[in-house]
């Protein structure tokens, strides 16, 4: 089999973007956090500071992290230098190919793969892990479907959409809506940080207040100044949880698919600021 240096032979999939990703709107945090505690609610006569320690709880508990909590693959940050995660990534059992010694092999989730480390400027942004072995159709879709039901199943993600959309029909043709349609199979999930700061957050979302308050306004508060909190509140919960995606698509070689998952780090990914 032919071995496929992505970095060099398909830049296009090792700097791929989830389509599903750009289309999340900071009102959806408001919904996770519903979602997550149904009718628990601050009350309105609270004074800031106890409605700020009540919502910052909640947000926290639904998966917020002010200290910049980044995705893990395997228990270890998507972060550092390049060498570092590979010499972690060889801690846990993968071996360098004999095609290149950056590119790792090994077995995840029960699947021979191949993992590549994505860098940018000389800090980790992404992990991408690759099928090592291309099926037909009828595998890929069960492949991607068991793949789907695992994250969803999996409490350390979570998804802004109903993810069971995902989910692959049997009578979908996937070899003519990839090459005639241009479809793209993809799921987008979000990591749930497992540690927790709430002072460190609180103090973070106070700050932000401040910008445009005073401190006398944040202790006795108008119920704009609520109504201002709480819109914060969730801007800032969707910014911190939408820098965790986890994701993963349909590859589609000639008739032949795999599986490509990636593990972003969004702090660390060009947003265009070296422009």
């Amino acid at each position: 089999m032919t071995f496929r240096k992505y970095g060099a032979l398909c830049p296009h999939l090792v700097s791929a973007k989830p389509e599903k990703h750009q289309d999340v709107v900071h009102n959806s945090a408001t919904l996770l956090f519903y979602n997550s505690f149904g009718a628990l609610e601050a009350k309105t006569a609270d004074t800031m500071k106890k409605l700020m320690s009540i919502v910052m709880l909640l947000a926290v508990t639904a998966a917020l992290h002010a200290q910049k909590s980044v995705t893990q693959f395997l228990g270890i940050p998507v972060d550092g230098t390049k060498s570092e995660m590979i010499r972690k990534l060889k801690a846990k059992g993968f071996e360098s190919s004999r095609y290149d010694k950056d590119v790792l092999e090994g077995e995840f989730n029960g699947y021979d793969v191949r993992v590549h480390v994505v860098t940018n400027n000389n800090k980790v942004s992404r992990i991408m892990v690759e099928d090592a072995y291309p099926v037909n159709e009828t595998s890929i879709r069960i492949r991607f479907n068991t793949l789907c039901n695992q994250f969803i199943n999996n409490g350390k993600y979570v998804s802004y959409t109903d993810p069971s959309n995902y989910l692959i029909s049997e009578n979908e043709n996937i070899g003519y809506n990839t090459t005639v349609n241009h479809k793209r199979y993809e799921a987008v999930f979000y990591q749930i940080p497992e540690k927790i700061d709430t002072i460190a957050a609180q103090n973070e979302l106070r700050s932000l207040l401040l910008e445009k308050y005073s401190e006398e306004q944040l202790d006795n508060p108008t119920e704009e100044i609520k109504k201002e909190f709480e819109k914060t509140a969730f801007t800032y919960a969707s910014d911190m949880i939408l820098k965790s995606p986890v994701w993963f698509m349909i590859d589609d070689e000639y008739g032949e698919y795999r599986i490509l998952m990636y593990y972003d780090n969004e702090y660390n990914r060009a947003d265009g600021s070296d422009l």
